[in-house]
Formats: structure tokens, C-alpha cells, sequence
């Protein structure tokens, strides 16, 4: 019950910010549309719903996934970018095994679209009780899992699981 009212809650505060200035009509269908997402998807929007109280995650969440994601998501389109532009640059695509050592379905999802969202690379599968994910990597350099896992995954592993786990 109490992720339900946490994603109404939070869904309230989404519609109201991107429909502002708010008038009664949006108001009204955002109530509505908010208590028919909750309703629907309550209990798998959060298992833990008391880690929400905690205001250092939100802090790092801010100051640190966030600019530590653009970063990464900068460095990658300027690198697709270079290999679409010089196609004599040697692409070695495949699809890689690497492990995580977070536990809860939220940091999977966050760490499985920090991936996927980073250009050049795709999350295909997870094994959550494996602690493995497959992802699409265009240049493929490294094909053992340790490695692979420290250039894809570890810089965003570190920042998740303090927000998450």
C-alpha cells in the first residue's frame, strides 16, 4: 500500500511540473490518471519503500549519478559520432557477459538503461539471480567478463548501489 501512495504521489508532482501553470482540468485528469498508475503498477514500483526517506540518496542521486551519466553519455556520442564519420575505423561488434553486485530490481533497471542509453552500448538480457547482464557492445574490446565489466558497468555500479541497495 505504501508504494502505491509514493507513486501517486510522485506521479501528482511529475504531471503538475510538466503541465504548470495547473488549471482544474489538469488537475483533475492527473489525479485520475496518477490514481489509475498506482493502482496498476503500485507494487512493482518500489519493494522498499522506506529507503525513500533517506536524503543522501536523493543527494547522490543528483551530484553524482546524474553528472557521472552525461559524462558517460558524452564521451560515447562523441565516439559514435567518430566512428560513423571515419568508416575506415574498425568496429568489433558483439555481445558481452558482465556481472553486477546489485541485488534490487530498481538498480538493475537503472544500471541495465545507464547502458542502454550510453550510445555504442545495449543491454540484451539480465540474470538477476546470476548477477549477470548481456549487453551489445559496438567495439568490443574486451571479451572476459572482469574487464569487460570494469569499462561498462563500474562506473555506474559504484554511484547505484549507494542510491539503491
Amino acid at each position: 500500500m505504501k508504494s502505491r501512495i509514493i507513486l501517486f504521489v510522485l506521479a501528482i508532482f511529475i504531471w503538475l511540473f510538466l503541465s504548470w501553470p495547473p488549471d482544474y482540468q489538469h488537475v483533475i485528469v492527473g489525479v485520475l490518471v496518477a490514481a489509475f498508475v498506482a493502482l496498476i503498477m503500485g507494487d512493482f514500483f518500489i519493494q522498499r519503500p522506506h529507503r525513500l526517506k533517506h536524503a543522501s540518496r536523493y543527494w547522490c542521486f543528483i551530484f553524482s549519478y546524474l553528472p557521472t551519466f552525461l559524462w558517460e553519455v558524452i564521451k560515447a556520442n562523441i565516439d559514435v559520432a567518430y566512428r560513423v564519420l571515419h568508416p575506415r575505423l574498425p568496429i568489433n561488434p558483439g555481445i558481452v557477459r558482465v556481472k553486477t553486485r546489485l541485488k534490487s530490481d530498481t538498480a538493475l533497471t537503472f544500471l541495465a538503461n545507464s547502458i542502454t542509453l550510453t550510445p555504442g552500448t545495449l543491454s540484451v538480457d539480465i540474470d538477476r539471480k546470476k548477477g549477470v547482464l548481456y549487453v551489445h557492445w559496438i567495439d568490443v574490446k574486451e571479451k572476459d567478463v572482469e574487464p569487460a565489466t570494469k569499462i561498462i558497468v563500474e562506473r555506474f555500479e559504484k554511484i547505484l548501489k549507494k542510491i539503491f541497495d
